[in-house]
């Protein structure tokens, strides 16, 4: 009897996702709770576990479809039960396609067929003689395909110097996909770059030069998101400079003894969210947010630190830092980190945010003007520490300073509460005993 994969519950107001990635095939055996695909929603990367141990005898829905909450994704057959031939993905307009694959001998053997109006049959019928000696193990080239292979499996053809066209892609549309890539490289596919057609400078040939890749669900939402903040909010940035060196020597001196302590590295981030905290108290129009014609202030502190990942930009939330410690903070920061990393950040982590502090100084940026993070009124922008001379106790030295901004909604935020809000921020790093003594 199969056992149905569908769609999980995806968390609160989450309706739909894109599938990302299928880690198994057809014919596949699967343990129980070993995860079989990617899910993508407009927040966070959800992993689908298997719901029974079997073989993968169908998948129903492909990379790249959009399902719903309980959609079926496909079945799982008890250990021993025949499986099913996969159903083929739509084809492209015009073009209908249709694979199916068996075992002979351990020698697997594909073979497909197209029609497309017009003409193209001896084509497609070449195509299939040589996709089916690829993968029955000829060494033979694979023809290139339209769709580009996925950025996991770009980057890694490009560490190991082969080319797509060495590769047969399991994807949806041949896409050459990282485990693709693997086997490849297990069963000694040529390390030797390969030969790329040259094109001639000015021969308007651009398009064969481009490359055409679909937006993740996730990146697809930071795109609405920020245009909509752009669109909706008054936004201003002013701008301030703190010395770090009171920071930093402090650092120094204590960062051995409190990772002893605490079992976590004593970071900057620690410092600059509590420093925010004490600020928001002060200021509490940089914490509240619009509601139609409301005020809504906010007398708690969720703080989101925007974490830069290879899927896109994702802003989990330190939940009431402005009761936590700098070392109960550094520890969150540093899961939620970890979770980001490895894309594991649950709804709950991505929700509720009422300031966000954003860090581009990691990437080497001096100054910028940070967008807002809807329906936040507030967001900090970090930037990268640099050693310029400066004028202490009349005379010119040498300081370890750092560009802060803030953006502001001025549809709620005076000037006035924003420079007030960042020259305490700047007096709480300069000074930080005052962290300690809640000044």
């Amino acid at each position: 009897m199969a056992t149905e994969i569908r769609v999980p519950t995806l968390g609160e107001s989450v309706t739909e996702a894109t599938i990302g990635k299928w880690f198994k095939k057809v014919g596949d055996s699967v343990a129980a709770d070993e995860t079989l695909l990617e899910l993508e929603t407009d927040k966070v990367t959800i992993e689908v576990p298997a719901p029974a141990a079997g073989t993968l005898s169908e998948i129903t829905a492909a990379e790249g479809d959009t399902v719903g909450v309980g959609a079926l994704l496909g079945q799982i057959a008890a250990a021993g039960a025949g499986t099913a031939a996969p159903k083929a993905a739509a084809a492209p307009s015009g073009a209908k396609q249709a694979e199916s694959a068996a075992d002979y001998g351990g020698r697997r053997e594909a073979t497909s067929t197209a029609s497309a109006s017009g003409a193209g049959s001896a084509a497609t019928t070449a195509e299939a003689a040589e996709k089916t000696a690829a993968v029955a193990g000829d060494a033979g080239p694979v023809e290139r395909r339209d769709t580009p292979p996925a950025p996991s499996a770009a980057k890694m053809l490009a560490d190991n110097n082969l080319s797509a066209d060495q590769v047969q892609g399991s994807g949806k549309r041949g896409q050459v996909m990282k485990g693709d890539v693997i086997d490849a490289l297990s069963r000694g596919a040529a390390s030797e770059p390969a030969e790329t057609p040259r094109v001639a400078k000015g021969s308007g040939n651009e398009e064969a030069r481009e490359e055409r890749v679909k937006m993740t669900r996730l990146r697809q939402t930071i795109a609405k998101r920020l245009k909509d903040a752009q669109n909706v909010a008054a936004m201003l940035t002013t701008f301030n400079e703190v010395d770090m060196k009171p920071v930093m020597d402090l650092r120094s001196k204590y960062k051995d003894l409190f990772e002893k302590k605490h079992g976590v590295k004593l970071g900057f981030m620690g410092f600059f969210t509590k420093a925010v905290t004490h600020a928001l108290k002060e200021i509490p129009a940089v914490n509240a947010e619009i509601d139609g014609t409301d005020i809504v202030y906010k007398n708690y502190a969720h703080i989101g630190v925007a974490v830069g990942t290879d899927k896109g930009l994702v802003v989990p939330v330190v939940r009431d830092a402005d009761q936590m410690t700098i070392a109960e903070i550094e520890k969150e920061i540093g899961r939620l980190g970890i979770a980001a990393r490895d894309g594991k950040l649950g709804m709950s982590d991505m929700q509720g945010g009422t300031f966000t502090i954003s860090n581009g100084g990691v990437y080497g940026s001096l100054m910028s003007t940070p967008i807002l993070n809807a329906p936040q009124s507030g967001i900090l922008g970090m930037h990268k520490i640099q050693e310029r001379p400066v004028v202490a106790g009349g005379q010119v030295v040498i300081r370890p300073m750092m560009y802060l901004a803030l953006s502001y909604d001025h549809r709620i935020v005076d000037g006035k509460e924003a420079v007030t809000f960042l020259v305490r921020v700047k007096e709480s790093l300069e000074d930080p005993e005052r962290l300690v003594l809640d000044l």
